[in-house]
């Protein structure tokens, strides 16, 4: 569980303080120092980081040739950057990564209220909730690439928060079959860092 102090110094306002957890739950890692690597869909095995020196040099080997994401959030370290000099060490800082990770997320979530028709029943957005961590696992929602897309902004208010799935309920069913195919694949894959580039010759 996250501690209570650094979510209300650290995270996006916006976003109540049971889903800035839910969130990190669903999306993201314990570890602070924790990078993740995939390449054509598949995790390649890199070794645990153990200071933040470690997981900034991780980050700068593999993210100009790979999905790279880094941190409690697993904040996907790519987005906003041209090159791997201009990565900064607050990737890998609890506070930093938690800010820039849940006003990232808070956007996401926007863009997901606006396709929806931002609609304003509390009772639509454990949907909206579900569907905003698709697509930050993916990276894409219904065709839009949500990381590099405009945030609606202010015009977009999100219903209230308080209707998202609690960490003790299971998963919501997902909209579509090939939504729940891949988010069933993000679990089975979960914490398998097993490079299998070479078999099969592929």
């Amino acid at each position: 569980m996250l501690d209570a102090a650094l979510i209300q110094q650290c995270a996006d306002p916006s976003l109540a303080s049971t889903i800035v957890e839910q969130f990190v739950t669903a999306a993201g890692s314990s570890d602070p120092l924790a990078v993740t690597v995939k390449s054509g869909g598949r995790l390649i095995l890199i070794p645990k980081a153990t200071s933040a020196d470690e997981a900034m040099a991780i980050v700068r080997q593999y993210v100009e040739q790979a999905e790279v994401r880094v941190g409690m959030t697993q904040f996907p370290a790519g987005v906003g950057v041209k090159e791997a000099a201009d990565l900064t060490p607050d990737l890998v800082d609890a506070c930093e990564n938690l800010r820039k990770g849940t006003t990232m997320f808070a956007k996401v979530l926007r863009i997901v209220a606006k396709w929806y028709g931002n609609p304003k029943s509390d009772d639509v957005f454990r949907q909206i909730f579900e569907d905003a961590l698709y697509a930050w696992k993916t990276g894409e929602f219904e065709g839009v690439r949500v990381f590099q897309a405009q945030d609606p902004g202010a015009s977009i208010e999100l219903p209230q928060q308080s209707e998202a799935r609690s960490m003790d309920e299971p998963p919501a069913a997902v909209t579509t079959p090939e939504k729940r195919t891949k988010v069933n694949e993000d679990i089975g894959q979960a914490g398998i860092r097993i490079d299998l580039s070479r078999i099969g010759g592929k």
